[in-house]
């Protein structure tokens, strides 16, 4: 039988660690078919984006129907989209899409460098967080998209609430920055999940808003409920943050494969 098939529309990080390229990883990690959209191309490294180059409407309009109209799918993610027109472009085409969707409004990179317009959060409040399944967006960027700064944990219910004003099923705010636990909030308005998790002493998190996305589009994809597919991704990502490795001279990724067993692949002495 085949995988369960998940498809990111994001940007591509050229140094591996986040973007398209952590949620194939993800998505590979979790035994679904990966597929990608690609929205925008970065020069990215380890201590930075030197430099970000959106793909014109057409050709993000062309990946997309070329694999939901072929291959279908079970889920999707969204993440960079740069402009209003491509968010704009995005959020039709999931319109049209009979499938959950799991929407991380990226803002910023963990460098703190741009990559959502000014221009474009409008796009995101009323075209694209009203089809969402799921919302996955930080403290940055729930400020950002809703004026709402969090302080501490007792703020996050009031950030979550701002968020679904803009009409997501489910809001995942999450609490990562503020010290402490790695507490996460998710919510519908009706029912409340408290997500905690130990902070690993490691500064290498990059990645970790894409793959905690892509992982949660995953288990969607495989038939879980939105609680049950957000805990085990966070599970993951866990995991994934706590075996992070130092790659560069900045801040390295999470390790998307940290759960696979080492030994079994081609070439290994168990082969």
């Amino acid at each position: 039988m085949s995988p369960p098939r998940v498809l990111t529309v994001a940007g591509s990080d050229s140094g591996g660690g986040a973007g398209i390229q952590a949620d194939l990883k993800t998505m590979l990690a979790l035994g679904v078919h990966g597929m990608s959209v690609l929205t925008a191309v970065t020069a990215q490294n380890s201590v930075g984006v030197q430099g970000a180059w959106e793909l014109p409407v057409p050709a993000v309009r062309a990946q997309y129907r070329s694999v939901v109209d072929d291959i279908g799918v079970d889920a999707v993610k969204t993440g960079m989209l740069a402009s209003a027109e491509l968010v704009e472009a995005v959020a039709e085409l999931l319109a049209g899409t009979d499938a959950p969707v799991v929407v991380d409004p990226v803002g910023v990179s963990k460098h703190g460098d741009p990559l959502l317009a000014a221009s474009a959060l409008d796009a995101v409040r009323t075209a694209l967080l009203p089809l969402a399944t799921v919302a996955t967006p930080n403290l940055d960027e729930v400020a950002r998209l809703t004026g709402v700064r969090v302080d501490s944990e007792a703020d996050l219910r009031r950030a979550a609430a701002a968020v679904l004003a803009y009409g997501p099923k489910w809001a995942l705010v999450k609490g990562g920055h503020l010290p402490g636990d790695a507490v996460d909030l998710l919510t519908d308005g009706t029912d409340e999940f408290l997500l905690r998790a130990p902070r690993h002493d490691n500064r290498h998190t990059h990645g970790t808003g894409c793959t905690l996305a892509s992982a949660i589009a995953s288990q969607l994809a495989k038939g879980q409920s939105v609680p049950e597919a957000v805990a085990t991704a966070k599970e993951y990502v866990t995991g994934a943050i706590a075996a992070g490795f130092a790659l560069g001279a900045g801040i390295g990724p999470v390790h998307h494969g940290w759960a696979l067993r080492p030994g079994t692949g081609p070439g290994s002495p168990a082969a």
